[in-house]
């Protein structure tokens, strides 16, 4: 049996995968932020992205390209259609479903933020050598799945 006075030294907060993750959060949120001037939140970001690349999409199956929640999916959305950036139909197939695309003030909005998303990807990953950037990306693809 382990004792456990000797395992608790050994665990050092600053050495945990979760803190890590999150301080590296906070720090490409706060790169984000400055950035698009808190014009739009990162999962509003996302949406019109995803919305750019794939065109015209269900809200859930929206939510689930963008791992949100159908509740923040839901209030993102909202958001964006408040600001005019996306527009909500119900769908000709199946009239449970909601339909969500771009309007053309989001398609002129993602379009001019996409350069900008580069750059603060470039940022966010400025401390590391090019192959440990690519390095990261590749191995937070794997523990995102």
């Amino acid at each position: 049996m382990s004792d456990s006075t000797t395992d608790d030294a050994k665990y050092v907060l600053e050495e945990q995968v979760g803190f890590l993750l999150r301080k590296a959060n906070q720090r490409h949120r706060l790169i984000f932020s400055t950035e698009v001037d808190n014009e739009i939140a990162p999962a509003q970001f996302s949406v019109l992205a995803k919305l750019h690349e794939i065109g015209a999409v269900s809200q859930n199956q929206l939510g689930r390209l963008i791992a949100l929640d159908s509740a923040t999916v839901k209030g993102v959305v909202e958001r964006l259609l408040a600001a005019g950036y996306v527009r909500r139909e119900r769908s000709p197939d199946d009239a449970r479903l909601r339909i969500i695309q771009l309007t053309d003030e989001g398609s002129a909005t993602i379009e001019r933020l996409l350069p900008v998303a580069d750059r603060i990807t470039g940022l966010t990953l400025a401390p590391l050598s090019e192959r440990d950037a690519e390095t990261l990306v590749r191995l937070l693809s794997t523990i995102s799945l």
